[in-house]
């Protein structure tokens, strides 16, 4: 079962180059986005000089950590953003392709099961997608880090005190690591709609995927007065109950003009026994494995198979 996992996870990679030629895109814009960024600010040399002095003597530690970390959440919602419609494309292209250019045939011949076949492309869109698009934030943040202490250097500045003193990465990552995977968790109902989908439509699979969202709705606010169904559907990544919530006057002191060394920590703000102790978030897992085992019935007996 592991083996062909493994084989079936190479597969998938193989087969949909996007995995990984996606987030490796977003890294190259971002991180170029970023070195055009301090050759732009390098016009302005005395500003730039005076900054990093400031930056040296005046601001506390906190404060530069506090400023690295949003720039770095800066460039890491944009993975984020593209994650999520990877994963909603690579969903539901995963089943139908196989369908449509008839290597369904070929891959049956195969000792590997209907169950084995669908479950990779699960583990794919809820595991595989959100480590790499870590691993390409991972890459960003130490492209950014290395271009950066270049530029400090250039410009009279400590790198290592003004730069990798200042990022907390291990903090960073984790919490990128928390939010990526969990969002995946919470999102499966989705993804197992869109497996579905993708093994039971024959042409269309996005309008196919998204129609009945759109219309179900639609007629539960005309018939039944409700909305019930499109609170469930449309709201349901704002539910996400892993953010304990940012207290503002407790993050920053406008008295002393100072950030709370605690509260800096993005780890602190992520609540891990609240979300996997959340019944909407196990609601959810079975609903994505009631659509997986409906993706592996339709997969089994379609009749072209």
């Amino acid at each position: 079962m592991i083996t062909h996992q493994l084989a079936l996870l190479k597969r998938e990679i193989w087969e949909h180059r996007s995995i990984y030629v996606a987030p490796i895109s977003v890294a190259v814009v971002m991180s170029l986005l970023s070195i055009a960024g301090l050759v732009t600010m390098s016009a302005f040399d005395s500003e730039v000089r005076l900054a990093l002095l400031g930056a040296s003597n005046i601001v506390g530690d906190n404060e530069r950590q506090a400023a690295m970390t949003m720039f770095f959440l800066g460039t890491s919602w944009v993975f984020m953003l593209t994650l999520a419609i990877l994963t909603v494309f690579y969903s539901l292209d995963s089943l139908y392709a196989e369908r449509k250019d008839k290597s369904i045939l070929f891959w049956r011949s195969l000792p590997v099961t209907d169950v084995e076949t669908v479950v990779s492309k699960l583990l794919v869109a809820v595991l595989v997608l959100p480590l790499v698009t870590i691993a390409a934030i991972i890459a960003t943040h130490l492209v950014n880090l290395v271009s950066s202490s270049i530029w400090v250097s250039i410009k009279g500045g400590d790198s290592s005190h003004l730069v990798w003193g200042s990022a907390a990465l291990l903090d960073n990552w984790l919490a990128a690591f928390v939010v990526v995977v969990a969002s995946a968790l919470w999102m499966s109902p989705f993804i197992g709609w869109f497996l579905f989908v993708s093994a039971w439509t024959k042409r269309s699979p996005l309008l196919m995927a998204f129609m009945p969202l759109a219309i179900v709705p639609l007629i539960e606010l005309i018939f039944l007065r409700s909305s019930v169904f499109a609170e469930a559907v449309f709201g349901r990544g704002g539910m996400m109950p892993l953010f304990r919530g940012i207290d503002l006057g407790r993050f920053f002191d406008e008295e002393r003009l100072q950030v709370d060394g605690e509260a800096v920590r993005l780890l602190t703000h992520l609540d891990l026994g609240k979300f996997f102790a959340s019944p909407s978030l196990w609601a959810g897992l079975i609903v994505c494995g009631l659509f997986c085992t409906a993706a592996i019935y339709v997969r089994r007996y379609r009749d072209e198979s």
